[in-house]
């Protein structure tokens, strides 16, 4: 396999420092065979080599997967070329050009770790550069900030970039448990023969954060919960979970399978019944917001799925800021027993920051009675050892890009279908004049959020 050049732009920036160089010393050291790389590392500051490796120790120490050592640093500086570029500057592609044909660079991935309103002239810059027309393309979300610009952004790098060649990154399918939905769900009858709306009464999906907007102020401002979560991560597990059996485990009957749940979501029509919106009391002074902004930090929603398996039941997503924990999990809540007083059995993923999977089910009390008791199973993989041999999600994700795996990130087919559907729900509750519902750092948001379930009887799984 010959050896891979990945291009970042925005090397100096959070996510290249947070997340992508530990990935990539993570790779390094354990001696993938697969990692045949070299970084060519963009930024605008006037760093050498040795400068940039230095800022970078920090990090890789603290964010990598694998233990630091300073042999297996050296070795990871040893693929690392610090390239000095505006990469607004049209004209500085050129020389970047001559770089790489200086140093027989050819087999291209460039990684867009920039804000999206960059993307376009990055790809403009590159028509400049011999055979990256060639190359792969890694994009981070938000893919656009609307359907409309979601477009314009896809037609503008389709210009340039094949279509089979552009690799839009959801960090949350690499996540270990999302990727375990589909083995936990297929490989165990005891699931798979009742996961359909004759046994599940509703689905929920919890995304909560503990922390605020921090220095995204700016973005977050212009985007909102709804925008920022519930159009790309959380839709995205919706289909993982609600998907039919594959005909086979490709990247492309796993696509058909989740584009065909995307598809057949409900319009919503009456907006007071499917979403609560709500900001974190503060929000108004943090960096970069507006004044009088009704940005949401926290959305609700109830979602049906109009289809022979899932007719009936609600899919509840939600999601905020500034909340009371931080944890991704999914609720499978099944249908109340015919036993009087029994409890319901639900099944909960746990994604982060445990990963595992809870299991609630009924027994009856010990000793001479027939009253029927709560039992528990919990099993929890999130382990030391286990951190050591599991791969974390960018790690995986650059590996399926090397190995031309799209069914690790997001199609083009389910972004357009997303921001279809959030918009719409965007026009709706700004037509119906809705407010954005106030509630207390370190709660479990608005009130209101209760109360859109209740109208169906249920309750948030907590």
């Amino acid at each position: 396999m010959a050896q891979s050049v990945f291009t970042i732009f925005g090397g100096t920036g959070d996510l290249t420092f947070r997340k992508l160089l530990p990935a990539f010393y993570n790779m390094c050291i354990a001696n993938d065979p697969q990692f045949k790389c070299q970084l060519i590392i963009i930024g605008r500051r006037s760093y050498s080599n040795e400068q940039y490796c230095a800022i970078a120790k920090n990090w890789v120490k603290k964010f990598a997967r694998l233990p630091y050592t300073e042999e297996n640093f050296t070795k990871f500086t040893q693929k690392i070329s610090y390239y000095q570029m505006d990469f607004t500057d049209l004209n500085a592609y050129t020389a970047l050009n001559d770089y790489y044909s200086t140093n027989n660079l050819a087999e291209h991935i460039f990684y867009f770790a920039v804000a999206p309103r960059f993307f376009n002239i990055i790809a403009e810059g590159l028509t400049k550069v011999c055979l990256a027309c060639k190359g792969k393309v890694i994009l981070e979300k938000p893919f656009g900030e609307n359907l409309d610009s979601a477009k314009l952004l896809n037609k503008n790098l389709e210009k340039f970039f094949s279509p089979e060649n552009i690799f839009r990154i959801d960090h949350y399918l690499g996540k270990e448990m999302v990727r375990n939905i589909q083995t936990l769900r297929f490989s165990n009858p005891i699931f798979s023969n009742l996961w359909n709306s004759r046994y599940i009464e509703s689905v929920q999906i919890s995304a909560p954060e503990d922390m605020g907007i921090e220095s995204r102020g700016g973005y977050y401002d212009a985007s909102g919960a709804l925008r920022d979560m519930v159009q790309n991560h959380l839709f995205q597990i919706l289909s993982i979970v609600a998907m039919e059996w594959p005909e086979q485990f490709s990247s492309t009957a796993m696509h058909d399978a989740q584009i065909r749940i995307l598809r057949a979501m409900r319009p919503v029509k009456n907006i007071r019944e499917a979403l609560v919106l709500g900001q974190y009391k503060g929000y108004h002074q943090e960096n970069l917001v507006k004044p009088n902004s009704t940005t949401e930090t926290y959305a609700a929603l109830r979602v049906f799925i109009d289809n022979e398996r899932w007719w009936g039941t609600p899919f509840y997503i939600r999601t905020g800021k500034k909340l009371n924990r931080r944890e991704i999990k999914i609720a499978i809540v099944f249908r109340p027993s015919f036993l009087e007083k029994a409890p319901q059995n639900i099944l909960i993923i746990k994604v982060q920051p445990s990963e595992g999977v809870y299991l609630q089910f009924n027994m009856k009390k010990p000793g001479d009675t027939e009253e029927i008791t709560q039992a528990k199973m919990d099993f929890c993989q999130t382990s030391y050892v286990n951190r050591l041999n599991t791969p974390e999600a960018y790690e995986r994700l650059i590996k399926a890009c090397i190995d031309d795996n799209k069914s690790w990130f997001s199609q083009w087919d389910q972004i357009e279908l997303s921001w279809n559907f959030i918009d719409k729900l965007h026009e709706l509750y700004k037509w119906e004049n809705l407010p954005v519902f106030k509630y207390d750092a370190n709660s479990t948001g608005p009130e209101q959020a209760d109360e859109l379930l209740q109208q169906s009887g249920h309750n948030w799984i907590d």
